[in-house]
């Protein structure tokens, strides 16, 4: 019978310390000492497993095996998550309200989010005419601000602007911040909560107008598999679950400016305005730059895979940055190069998506 006892194996009572020392190279180092795609440690008191490599994603992301509520620890689901949303349900529930999400991606959707930005882009660049230097990082975060709340039908005022993205961008930047980080990153989300849930109200309320068609109004009104309207408190996670993902998005801004500047000669590919160029370039920033270092689930039934037994509720890390970043998956993985993308067949770009559905696995 399949066990274990063959599985490489982290000594010591706890590694957390480490882990958070080590940060991104956490995995890909123990990968390395102990050349495997599979390992075990002990983090935050219990056994953990943890993955790398486009097999190990595939495996990690059959729902059949992994679950992922009650995987993120508690830090990460207050300030990243919030409680109650899509990222922590699984089954029928799941699937329920991810469809919710789904229903307000259509083409139409996209195409008026890329109409939105273009608009708030153009205003910002304009402005930014009349000044000495700009922070690119800090603005792009204001525009797709405007952009999110428009999209969703969440009233904003230009005097709020910069506190709301602000808010919004805390969530993100610090959710498994053990320092006074986390607990600036724990307060925004709780006054971003709040200052939706006053809208959810107004709308049930008949107090504020929104047209039918906005995320506002669609979760304002959602209901669950019993047909009860969501609380107050959970609708206003999942608009926040809207809004912070598409303001994350000034994150690979961020590192597609600094690609343009490290890489200039990859960035001249650009001028001809070519789709296909272009979407290699995004491809590969989101390949070569990291977010987040790992994601997180358990295992929902006990199984096996590979020779190693995988016992249910065992907490399960898959490697993103080191599988983005393997030597077995992709060639040369530490040089920058967009061309690679022209053979999606032949590449395992793995991200987190929302609502912790399939990842992008190309």
């Amino acid at each position: 019978m399949s066990n274990n006892s063959n599985m490489p194996k982290e000594e010591g009572l706890d590694n957390s310390l480490k882990l958070l020392k080590e940060g991104y190279q956490f995995i890909i180092n123990r990968r390395h000492t102990m050349q495997s795609n599979v390992f075990e440690t002990k983090l935050l008191g219990e056994k953990a497993i943890c993955l790398s490599g486009s097999e190990a994603a595939k495996i990690f992301y059959d729902n059949s095996k992994f679950k992922r509520e009650g995987a993120a620890p508690k830090p990460v689901e207050k300030t990243l998550f919030g409680e109650g949303g899509v990222q922590g349900m699984d089954g029928e529930a799941h699937r329920h309200r991810k469809a919710m999400f789904m229903s307000l991606m259509s083409k139409e959707d996209l195409e008026e989010i890329r109409r939105l930005t273009k608009k708030h882009w153009k205003q910002a660049a304009e402005a930014w005419e009349s000044q000495e230097e700009i922070t690119l990082y800090e603005e792009v975060k204001k525009i797709i601000t405007r952009v999110a709340c428009e999209w969703t039908g969440v009233p904003l005022e230009e005097d709020e602007v910069a506190l709301r993205a602000d808010q919004l961008s805390e969530m993100f930047e610090r959710p498994a911040d053990v320092s006074l980080g986390h607990f600036k990153g724990w307060r925004a989300r709780a006054k971003a909560e709040k200052w939706i849930e006053e809208l959810i109200k107004e709308v049930r309320n008949e107090e504020r107008d929104v047209e039918k068609s906005r995320a506002l109004y669609a979760f304002a009104w959602h209901r669950d598999l019993e047909d009860q309207l969501l609380d107050e408190e959970t609708a206003a996670v999942e608009i926040l679950n809207l809004l912070r993902p598409m303001v994350a998005v000034s994150i690979y801004v961020a590192f597609t400016a600094l690609a343009v500047h490290q890489y200039p000669e990859k960035s001249k590919d650009l001028e001809s305005g070519d789709e296909n160029k272009l979407q290699y370039f995004i491809q590969e920033v989101r390949r070569y730059y990291p977010f987040f270092p790992f994601t997180a689930a358990k295992v929902k039934d006990t199984f096996t895979w590979k020779g190693y037994t995988f016992e249910e509720g065992t907490l399960t890390l898959l490697d993103l940055y080191g599988t983005n970043h393997h030597p077995d998956d992709w060639e040369n993985p530490n040089r920058f190069e967009p061309e690679r993308f022209r053979e999606w067949e032949n590449s395992t770009l793995v991200t987190v998506v929302q609502g912790n559905g399939s990842p992008l696995i190309f």
